[in-house]
């Protein structure tokens, strides 16, 4: 009767491996994006309006992470590349490694890389159909609003500066963070369309 009714253990750990570990296209996928996160930020990074923490290029990465992977390899993908620069290497915007980082102005921006590309991937994930409406509103909450509600109050805790100061100062990020989404949107359709199964975790985990 017991072997009847239940599952075969094989079939069991088959289902849990594709939802829970990394194959060998996951991890280099990941790494993949670590490393996407990680050049964008070659560019430097520009602090405006003294501003204690500065516009940096590396949320596109954050929000196609999120997009492209999924939540849970997005985010996983974001703390490969923070645990690297934690260990010293200079890969975050304006060469900035090491783990002083995770205690001043950018560490609650930082975790909010994780949990924004969480967040985007989630809401991917949900989508009847990849539409550029749709990522964008993705790319906003997480990749944008997320961020945000990390970012600012341990700015304003590090800094000192009251929070709503701290929130008036941050406008300037908005209108990039913005255009950020927008291309986070069109990069994750124009991928989509060309190569369905960029998006996996859309038949695997959704």
């Amino acid at each position: 009767m017991t072997e009847a009714t239940e599952p075969p253990a094989g079939a069991t750990r088959t289902v849990r491996g594709d939802r829970r570990a990394l194959d060998a296209a996951d991890a280099a996928r990941v790494a993949t994006f670590a490393a996407l996160i990680a050049v964008l930020g070659l560019p430097g990074s520009l602090s405006l309006f003294g501003n204690a923490v500065p516009i940096t290029l590396q949320t596109l990465g954050v929000m196609l992470a999120g997009a492209v992977l999924g939540a849970r390899r997005g985010a996983l993908a974001v703390l490969t590349l923070l645990a690297l620069a934690a260990a010293g290497l200079p890969l975050l915007a304006g060469g900035r490694g090491g783990l002083g980082v995770f205690v001043g102005p950018s560490a609650g921006y930082l975790a909010g890389f994780v949990a924004g590309a969480f967040v985007v991937g989630l809401m991917v994930e949900r989508l009847r159909r990849v539409t550029f409406t749709g990522v964008l509103v993705a790319a906003l909450v997480g990749g944008v609003g997320v961020v945000y509600a990390f970012g600012l109050p341990v700015q304003a805790l590090v800094t000192g500066v009251p929070l709503p100061q701290t929130a008036w100062l941050s406008l300037a990020f908005l209108p990039g963070d913005v255009l950020k989404a927008v291309a986070c949107a069109g990069i994750t359709v124009a991928v989509t369309r060309a190569y369905p199964a960029a998006l996996r975790h859309r038949t695997r985990e959704g």
